[in-house]
């Protein structure tokens, strides 16, 4: 059985990861005190010693609040513990899958969708980080594959102490009979993380580089949720817009999934997406 080394197996994807291949692979999903991926002899050791065959980096400081807070913490993790795994995985021949994000985008000039070899210069912290993370990943490993994740969600909950995402607070508010209020600045992929867990798999066959991985989308939050509501034939009267949010620095971090589509890879849009979990 082939062996697949899964890092953040504690945090929302890569917990998912690992319990979705367990017993397709041999997973081995080391914890911070296993194996501190900031320590790149601490990293070495491990590979060393487990040797996989397949590896997905999810470990990550994910919180931009905190990145803005704390940079130099976040940049240990995201930037150079990205960096460690890459090279570890060069040194075995073992295929690397980090995971980005879709905040690259965020302070682009272009109007989204946005691709892959685009000019990025993001606006906030964790966006440069990942940016800089791609960058010498690469350099270390040029066959790494580089994923940028959109917003993900799932239905179900794994854990009593992972905190709500998009689908299931909108679920919890339909539940109470709230008015939901959504902005209109905001345009975004928003990912059902079930589906990022099965085409992982399928991306241990790319090229190395960097690839948008999630589901397209071109409306904005508001204007989704709206859509949604419509085709599931509710009550639009209980949606408002939020003007304010991004109101000063318009945000549309949507991608193109061309690239990936070319490759084999597809996604639902994040209308489809909705409605499927919904029924």
């Amino acid at each position: 059985m082939k062996r697949l080394l899964v890092t953040g197996a504690s945090g929302f994807l890569g917990r998912r990861i690992a319990e979705f291949y367990k017993g397709r692979y041999e997973v081995y999903a080391p914890t911070h005190g296993q194996m501190d991926i900031t320590d790149r002899e601490s990293v070495k050791a491990v590979f060393h010693e487990y040797k996989p065959r397949f590896v997905v980096h999810t470990a990550a400081i994910s919180d931009v609040g905190m990145c803005e807070r704390e940079p130099e913490k976040s940049r240990l993790i995201n930037v150079d513990g990205s960096r460690n795994i890459a090279l570890a995985s060069a040194k075995l021949n073992a295929k690397c899958v980090i995971c980005s994000s879709d905040q690259i985008y965020f302070g682009s000039s272009l109007p989204g969708p946005h691709r892959e070899d685009e000019s990025a210069s993001p606006m906030n912290v964790y966006g440069r980080e990942k940016k800089r993370a791609e960058e010498e990943c690469l350099e270390q490993n040029p066959d790494c594959v580089l994923l940028r994740l959109s917003w993900m969600y799932d239905s179900e909950t794994k854990s009593e102490y992972e905190h709500g995402d998009f689908f299931r607070t909108l679920v919890s508010r339909l539940r109470a009979r709230e008015i939901l209020s959504y902005p209109v600045n905001d345009v975004r992929g928003i990912t059902d993380v079930k589906e990022v867990v099965r085409n992982i798999e399928k991306s241990w066959e790319l090229c190395g580089g960097v690839y948008n991985f999630g589901s397209p989308n071109d409306r904005n939050t508001y204007e989704t949720v709206l859509a949604m509501f419509k085709e599931l034939g509710w009550d639009v009267g209980r949606l408002q817009r939020n003007e304010e949010a991004f109101a000063e620095n318009p945000r549309d971090i949507s991608m193109c999934m061309k690239k990936l589509n070319d490759c084999g890879i597809e996604f639902s849009s994040t209308l489809e997406g909705l409605i499927r979990n919904m029924y």
